[in-house]
């Protein structure tokens, strides 16, 4: 890449002299486009600042501006977002989650890490000011070379390319998204209806000389020619603050998918690329916070413009009691010393502070025109009345400013512990609803920057980091299999056991479960850190979305927390209790009982750290309840008639066995006795015979 020319990865080359001298006349057209909101916005910031400045007391205004704005800062906005991150359905799902657990956490802990808190508060302040506030976001990753256990004989220094001009390898050692504050007066967008038609957005980055030698190594020399960059500001406070400084701009170009950084004044344009993060809406930065808009253009209107000639003539009544204030002094006229008075009266109406005491020489040309004989005294009940009139005026003033603001609304919803529950709620709801659009307006701001910094988080950051910002450690894809492996291998080895002893004539040994430690069967029963990672990366399947509470921004209610965690107790309580006689008299109906349970927590926002267990205890219920019941145990009088029943089948077998083998002596007798009564009639037939021969 040259001087004058830059070449992005996908082959577009972009002269650098032409895209400064664009970006510069863009600069200016968004510049003149918001001019009379700028000059508006700084009135107004110049006013608040007068107001809430101590120093400028004596100026005798009432602070009306500085009021209101404290009122409505607690109102709209008083404690940090609380991020969300659930399932879009919120079913059996692990890896979904697992994903959204990892998220979750991460987020909490950027909201930290990043001081969310501040940062939605100056917003908050820009909000309700000038009509406006942003911020913008960053990803950084710290880099260190990769130790790949081989040390060559020329190794390149760090951080400098090989020999053969490829970089050296790198490992991510640390990684975080920044979101950075921007100020109103610094952030700049394409003149548009619409935040959706808005083709560019800019912010006004300030850099000191390290920073930006830095980040723009040969960019020194181009401010230097063109003498660019500096910003000495309208007053002391900005020349304070700039001494030193360079302000670059920082464009993200939707329409050509670029980004380009530009020293403010300067024709050469520092830096086009490729956009650093591919995000789902392009822009760094959600749409900003805005006040009362029109349908006309993205110019907001600050609150202060509707009720600025009632703070006009407020301040104008308040001069004018004050001064009218001072007159409330007592005023006495007496006689000079000229043997009229005594030095006794003299010294008993000295003056003091509170008291004007006016000598009259001439005392009886005084009292020949009006005045008494005695000490006069000047009326001052005109002058009273008038302080009430203008005290009067100017309350009706303040009620008018009340009425405009929604600041009324904000009074009456302030509650007495005397009052019922009811109309301590009714008066809330009041309170609240000339401001709902304001809270929701920041609510909704919150849960974009949320949005933005989850898609840097899934579509960045690496396993090893969100596993160890989460807390949650995941087996990876291999762990798992070689703890497959290692089961298959004592099953295999079990069977080599059992196989041996049959063939050596031994009883087969019991099969014993595998020996797995419990924290790694616990970690195996969780899905892979590859499954998770590869969910959050695929943005068309992202089986998630974040989300903020509704009430997360504003004053919470003590008891909301503790009244959602007895409400999810007191439904698993009562659900157990009846699901418990259901399952002993119908055991089939245990997986549907549990289903029924899974999809009632579901719903809880407290139950969500429970689920997990819910689903594992409901897996092993369904499974003991459908699977046979062994027979019952017998109890002792069911033994002793067992053994009796035993004892008496062997005698009534033996009894039998008996008769048949005395039945079988007998017939073996019967048929001895036929065969010898056969063989006597045998004989004695052949003996009656007679012989042959006769």
């Amino acid at each position: 890449m040259d001087d004058e020319a830059t070449t992005l990865p996908g082959g577009e080359k972009y002269d650098l002299a032409k895209v400064g001298a664009h970006w510069q006349q863009e600069l200016e057209r968004g510049q003149r486009y918001f001019k009379s909101w700028v000059d508006r916005c700084t009135k107004i910031e110049k006013i608040y600042l007068q107001q809430a400045d101590q120093a400028n007391a004596a100026k005798r205004r009432f602070p009306m501006l500085w009021a209101n704005i404290s009122v409505l800062q607690p109102a709209v906005y008083a404690r940090v977002p609380q991020p969300v991150v659930e399932r879009r359905f919120k079913d059996s799902q692990p890896v979904a989650r697992m994903a959204s657990e990892l998220v979750e956490r991460n987020l909490a802990f950027t909201a930290d890490d990043a001081d969310l808190d501040s940062l939605m508060r100056a917003v908050r302040d820009d909000f309700l000011l000038c009509a406006r506030g942003t911020v913008w976001l960053r990803y950084e990753a710290d880099f260190e070379p990769l130790d790949i256990g081989v040390e060559p004989s020329n190794a390149p220094a760090p951080d400098m390319p090989g020999d053969d001009g490829s970089p050296t390898a790198e490992q991510i050692t640390d990684e975080r998204v920044c979101m950075d504050y921007v100020h109103w007066s610094d952030f700049l967008h394409s003149p548009a209806r619409r935040w959706k038609d808005v083709t560019w957005v800019a912010r006004r980055v300030p850099m000191t000389d390290e920073e930006f030698d830095k980040r723009f190594p040969e960019g020194r020399a181009s401010l230097a020619a063109n003498g660019a960059g500096s910003n000495h500001g309208t007053n002391q406070t900005e020349r304070a603050q700039n001494e030193g400084k360079t302000y670059v701009w920082e464009i993200w170009c939707k329409s050509e998918n670029y980004t380009v950084w530009i020293a403010e004044g300067s024709p050469v344009a520092l830096e086009v690329s490729e956009p650093p993060l591919k995000l789902t809406r392009f822009f760094p930065c959600p749409r900003p916070a805005f006040g009362t808009l029109s349908t006309s253009s993205l110019i907001p209107v600050p609150d202060y413009v509707y009720y600025q000639q009632q703070c006009d003539e407020i301040d104008m009544l308040t001069k004018r009691v004050n001064k009218l204030t001072d007159q409330l002094r007592l005023k006495v006229f007496y006689p000079s010393g000229d043997g009229s008075v005594s030095p006794a009266i003299e010294k008993a109406m000295r003056p003091d502070n509170d008291t004007v005491m006016v000598p009259i020489p001439e005392w009886a040309a005084f009292t020949d025109k009006g005045g008494s004989n005695a000490i006069v005294t000047l009326p001052i009940d005109e002058v009273q009345k008038v302080i009430v009139a203008c005290i009067e005026v100017r309350k009706q003033l303040v009620e008018d400013v009340y009425q405009i603001t929604g600041i009324s609304d904000i009074v009456r919803g302030d509650t007495q512990a005397s009052e019922t529950a009811t109309a301590q709620r009714i008066k809330s709801q009041w309170g609240s609803i000339r401001i709902r659009d304001r809270q929701a307006e920041l609510a909704r701001f919150a849960r974009d920057i949320v949005n933005l910094a989850g898609e840097i988080i899934c579509d960045q950051f690496q396993p090893e980091t969100l596993m160890l910002v989460s807390g949650i450690q995941l087996p990876t894809a291999a762990q798992k299999q070689q703890v497959e492996m290692q089961m298959q291998q004592q099953q295999m080895m079990q069977q080599q056991a059992a196989m041996r002893a049959q063939q050596m004539g031994q009883p087969a040994p019991p099969p014993q479960p595998p020996q797995i430690p419990p924290e790694v069967q616990k970690m195996m029963e969780q899905p892979t850190i590859d499954e998770v990672v590869e969910l959050l990366r695929n943005d068309s399947v992202r089986g998630f979305r974040i989300d903020i509470e509704t009430d997360s921004t504003i004053e919470p209610d003590e008891d909301a927390e503790k009244q959602r965690r007895m409400e999810f107790v007191q439904m698993v309580g009562g659900f157990m209790q009846q699901a418990g006689a259901i399952a002993q008299q119908t055991p089939m109906l245990v997986p549907v009982m549990v289903e029924t349970l899974l999809f009632a927590a579901r719903g809880f926002r407290a139950g969500r750290q429970l689920e997990n267990t819910l689903e594992q205890v409901g897996a092993q219920l369904s499974q003991s309840a459908t699977a046979p019941k062994p027979p019952p145990e017998p109890t002792p009088e069911q033994m002793i008639n067992l053994k009796t029943a035993q004892v008496k089948a062997g005698a009534e077998e033996k009894k039998a066995q008996l008769s048949v083998a005395q039945a079988q002596i007998e017939h073996q007798t019967t048929v001895e006795q036929a065969r010898s009564a056969m063989a006597a009639q045998a004989l004695q037939q052949f003996q009656q015979q007679p012989p042959a021969y006769q």
